[in-house]
Formats: C-alpha cells, sequence, structure tokens
C-alpha cells in the first residue's frame, strides 16, 4: 500500500488539472485526453488496441474453425450432443471475452477528463449521508459528518444526515456536530413494501428526504457513511452544474483500510472501472451514477420519479436519467466523471462482506438486464446504448464463463466429450498468449491510476485475481435472477460491525469444489482422466479453494471492539479544519413512481 500523506491525498483530489474560471458565454462542460497524451502516444495506443482485438479475434476464429470440430460417433449419439454444446459453450465464452478485450480497448482511446470550473455559488447544495443504526457505527459517521462540514463553498451548504433508526444517540450526535437529521422511522408512507418509498432501502430513505425537503435544493452532494470528503468535494464537483444538462457529477471510489487482503484486492480491482471505462463514458456523456459519491441536481431526479426501485439503485437510476431529455432545454441529460478523489472510505474487511457487495452488485445488474435496460436502450441516443452495453457484460460474462467451464468440465470427465478437437498444447500456448496481450494493455492503462492507496507502477494483477475468484459469486447472482429468487437491499456492514468469515462463507465455492471434485474422481474411475481432460478442472478446482486458503492465511488476531474501532480509525487519513456553514431550516421536490 502507497505512503498516504495530505499531500498525497491533495494530489489525488486535483487529478483532473486546476479549478479554471467558466468561459464567457454558454457554459458546456470542456475535456481533455487523459494525462495529455501527445498525438504520437495516442497512436502507439491505437495500435497496441487493434492489435489485442486482432489477436482475440484471431484466437476464437482459429478455435471455432471447422477443421477443430470432433468426429462423428455414430455409436454414442449422446456424446455428439455433449460435443454440439461444448462447441457452443465455447463459442460463447469466447465471444463474451471478446467483448470484454473490446470494451477496454474502446476505453483506453477514449478516456478523457473534464477542464474543472469553480461552482456557482448561487446554487443551493445540501450534503447527505445516511446511517443505519446497529449495521453503521455512530462514530464513523461522526467523522463522515465533520469532515462535511469543512467542505469549501462560497454558497448555500446544509449538512444532513439521514437516519433510518431516528436513533437518540444519533440524534444527539447530530446536534453536538451542528448538522441536520432526518429519519422517515414510523412514517408509513414512507416506508411503504416497494416502490420509491421502500422501506430498508438506500433509495427509499433518500427519496424520502427529496419528497419532504428537496425542494430547497438545487443539487444534493452525498457519500456512503463509510467515506470521508475532502475539503475540495463542492469546488471540484460542483463547477460542471453550470452545463444545464449535466444530471449528475461522480467521482472513483477509493478504500483506505489495509488490514487485510481481501480489502487491498477489492481495492484493485475496481481500477478499470473507475480509472479507464468511466472516463471513457466522458465522450458519451454518459458515466454511471455511483452511490459512493456524487453530486446530482434535483431537477433531473425529479424527471424519473426519484432513485428507482433496486438494489443497485444507482445504476439504475443513471439509466432511467441518461434516457430522458431535460425539459428545460430540450437536450439529453447528461452526466460527468472526475478522476477526482473527493472522499475516502473503508472497503470489506471480510470475506463475507465482500461476496455480500459483489452479490449485491452482479445481481443488481442482472436484474436491470432482464428488465428496463433493454426498454431503454433505443432512448439513450447515439452511441450510448454501445457503450452501456459493453459496461453491463462484466458480470454475465464472469458468470456464464464459471457455469459453462463447470459444465464442460463434468462432461469431458463424465462423457469423454471433447467439443473441440485441438492438442491442449496448442490451445494454452495460444490462450496465454492473448490474455498476456490483455494484460500488457490492463498494466499499459495502471498509469492512469487514481487510487492513491495502491503503490505507483503496482501492474495491479491482485485485483485480475479477485475477480475470477469471484466467478461463483456472479454465477449464484445469475442463477438467482433466473429462478426469480427475491433480491434485498442488504447494507454491507462497516467497521467494528463487519461481520467474521466461517466456513459457511465459502459455501458457494464448497458446493462447486464438490462438483468439480467429484467429477475428477468419476474420470478416473470410468478412464477417461487424462492431462486434456484434466487441465481446466484442476484449474477450476483450484479457484474454488483459494479463497478459503487466503482467508485462512490471513486471519486477523484476536482484538476487542475497541481495539478494532481504534485501528480501523487510525486508516482514515485526518483532514485539516476549514469552513463551517451555518444551517437554517427549509426545503424539497415532490417524489412519484415512474414507469
Amino acid at each position: 500500500m502507497a505512503t498516504i500523506t495530505p499531500d498525497r491525498i491533495r494530489e489525488f483530489a486535483t487529478l483532473a488539472g486546476p479549478v479554471t474560471e467558466p468561459p464567457p458565454g454558454e457554459y458546456r462542460v470542456a475535456y481533455q485526453r487523459v494525462g495529455g497524451q501527445s498525438r504520437g502516444r495516442v497512436l502507439r495506443t491505437l495500435v497496441v488496441v487493434l492489435l489485442n482485438v486482432a489477436l482475440e479475434i484471431g484466437f476464437v476464429v482459429f478455435l471455432l474453425a471447422p477443421a477443430h470440430h470432433p468426429e462423428y460417433d455414430e455409436y454414442r449419439p449422446w456424446v455428439n450432443v455433449a460435443n454440439i454444446f461444448v462447441l457452443c459453450s465455447v463459442a460463447l465464452v469466447e465471444g463474451l471475452r471478446l467483448v470484454n478485450v473490446i470494451s477496454l480497448s474502446l476505453a483506453t482511446l477514449l478516456a478523457r477528463d473534464p477542464i474543472p470550473v469553480r461552482p456557482d455559488p448561487r446554487m443551493r447544495v445540501a450534503f447527505l449521508t445516511t446511517i443505519v443504526p446497529g449495521k453503521e457505527p455512530v462514530e464513523m459517521v461522526r467523522k463522515t459528518l465533520h469532515a462535511a462540514r469543512r467542505i469549501r463553498y462560497p454558497g448555500k451548504l446544509d449538512v444532513w444526515l439521514l437516519d433510518e433508526g431516528n436513533d437518540p444517540v444519533v440524534k444527539a450526535m447530530c446536534a453536538e456536530e451542528g448538522v441536520r437529521h432526518f429519519s422517515r422511522k414510523g412514517i408509513p408512507e414512507y416506508n411503504t413494501k416497494k416502490g420509491a418509498f421502500k422501506a430498508k432501502t438506500k433509495h427509499g430513505n433518500y427519496n424520502a428526504w427529496l419528497d419532504r425537503h428537496g425542494h430547497r435544493y438545487d443539487v444534493f452532494m452525498s457519500v456512503d457513511p463509510d467515506h470521508v470528503p475532502v475539503p475540495e468535494y463542492a469546488e471540484r464537483m460542483l463547477g460542471y452544474f453550470r452545463d444545464p444538462d449535466v444530471a449528475f457529477v461522480v467521482g472513483p471510489q477509493c478504500y483506505a483500510n489495509d488490514e487485510r487482503f481481501v480489502t487491498r484486492a477489492a481495492e484493485s480491482q475496481q481500477f478499470p472501472f473507475h480509472s479507464v471505462i468511466q472516463r471513457a463514458a466522458n465522450a458519451y456523456g454518459a458515466p454511471m451514477l455511483v452511490g459512493t459519491n456524487n453530486a446530482v441536481r434535483i431537477e433531473a431526479l425529479g424527471c424519473v420519479g426519484g432513485l428507482i426501485d433496486s438494489i443497485t439503485e444507482d445504476m439504475a437510476t443513471g439509466l432511467a436519467i441518461h434516457s430522458r431529455r431535460n425539459p428545460s432545454t430540450g437536450g439529453r441529460w447528461r452526466s460527468v466523471y472526475t478522476p477526482d478523489v473527493v472522499a475516502v472510505g473503508e472497503g470489506p474487511s471480510s470475506w463475507n462482506d465482500y461476496f455480500s457487495q459483489q452479490l449485491r452488485w452482479c445481481r443488481g445488474t442482472f436484474e436491470l438486464l432482464i428488465g428496463p435496460f433493454w426498454r431503454r436502450l433505443h432512448r439513450l441516443g447515439k452511441f450510448r446504448p454501445l457503450h452501456y452495453m459493453l459496461i453491463a457484460a462484466f458480470y454475465p460474462s464472469m458468470a456464464v464463463g464459471w457455469l459453462l467451464g463447470c459444465v464442460n468440465a463434468v462432461i469431458y470427465l463424465t462423457l469423454g466429450a471433447t467439443g473441440i478437437s485441438v492438442p491442449p498444447q496448442l490451445w494454452l500456448a495460444l490462450y496465454v498468449d492473448a490474455t498476456l496481450f490483455q494484460l500488457w494493455v490492463y498494466v499499459r492503462n495502471r498509469r492512469y491510476n487514481v487510487s492513491p492507496f495502491e503503490e505507483a507502477g503496482s501492474p495491479g494483477l491482485r485485483g485480475m485475481i479477485m475477480s475470477i475468484l469471484t466467478s461463483p459469486i456472479y454465477a449464484a447472482g445469475l442463477l438467482a435472477t433466473l429462478l426469480r429468487r427475491p433480491a434485498k437491499f442488504v447494507v454491507t456492514p462497516k467497521a467494528v460491525a463487519s461481520s467474521t468469515d466461517t466456513l459457511w462463507t465459502f459455501w458457494r465455492h464448497l458446493m462447486w469444489a464438490a462438483v468439480i471434485g467429484g467429477s475428477i474422481t468419476a474420470a478416473f474411475v470410468l478412464g477417461y482422466a487424462n492431462f486434456n481432460v484434466l487441465m481446466w478442472p484442476v484449474l477450476a478446482l483450484i479457484i474454488t479453494l483459494t479463497p478459503m486458503l487466503l482467508a485462512w492465511l490471513d486471519k486477523p488476531e484476536p482484538a476487542s471492539s475497541e481495539a478494532r474501532s481504534a485501528a480501523q480509525s487510525a486508516q482514515r487519513p485526518e483532514l485539516p479544519p476549514e469552513l463551517a456553514y451555518e444551517l437554517d431550516s427549509e426545503r424539497t421536490v415532490k417524489i412519484r413512481a415512474v414507469a
């Protein structure tokens, strides 16, 4: 982990460059290439990207060539059926991998940063964060609110805490910190079974506040309760709202805690999205809304009826906004992604919490893909549908790849089917070559990493490995979605409320280990065991067992709750005192259900 100093935090809080004065006349967000790339570097990047895509396409075409199809077995018709299934599976898995290669490659070419401008001090701004008492420690949220009071903004800025429990201790803490308190507890119309005000959900909590108080503000800034905003938050985010069609602005998500492997790997895993893909979305005016830290125009939320009822309400709301037009200008609502680190927070510190987080994120994506995604796609405008489809492909590709890979392994091991007649050494060599080239593109992009908590120049392999190890979780999310099992919004426990890992934490991995291990045993019994068929099943078996091994090796020493809280508090950077603001009372926009 990089050495964190106040200067390093300030450096990463200004990655987009110095704040400039808005140009005369009508303002529109202006962009620049990431890192001020020269034309020569852009051309070199283009060559690398084209070679990367060409190599992957060549690999897929080679695998699926008719010369590599297995011969028809007239004595075992079931093997022929299995071979066809395997062939189609390989085509689908490699096709999805190609989509991910194209997504990262295209993002590499299109990545750009907005040019910051000074915010309009006439905007009325609220700063929001939430608390679920029992899940999120009061002292952790106190630090967030204390830092929020130091945010520099020359206009009206009120700090609010949205309390799901209407807890007396929380209310007293708000009074001590000089921030406003809101709770929907005990108000039936704000605690419904579904819809905009669904009980025990983040979007329901925010929508209740919007309905009661939102009309008094133009924009709200928000962070998750475990994220500490920096004093530059407002000046790095709010200037883009001078563009009347900007609906929301988002920044990167960074984890400051470093106590476990799972936390460090989760931080690294986020790199492609926050450092490359979101920056590329600026080319389309369509970065995704991320709930960790953002600034949102309340008028734009009113156009879609508030935050959308979804377990990933941020992605669903962003998609809904991007598919609408600004009624004031007639232009499409747009969004902006800034690489500036405007808040630092805590990542999951146990495998249990990490799996819970990843399962919620992938379930939300799958629910969106089988629901409103396709209905809204044609309303996104030019190029945006392609971008959304490419970035939405990650979870399906990982889930489908794992499921089909395991099914194919079982078919290899129990039926003796091959699917594709290619020498395994040649297949492995070509696969490794294609993968190494993709890794090269990935590592080249690491120079644009937006996380101040990773070592400069690190290749990010920990994050890539983490995605592979989490494949069984993504597969579980896909199966649960297809089986229409209910999805619940679960708050990721923070700090001393974090859960501990047990054997049950890895039950999905253990289930797949049992299936694959049993199939390997069957292959030896049936006489199908050889290098060709054992190579991928053994790798899959290693993947299922590795998280448990890592959890055992990285098991924390027993400590009291006080000691854990003190250690985790020490990881949170102290921010210098800045401005404080006086508070007054009033505000809101009415929330309604929108189909």
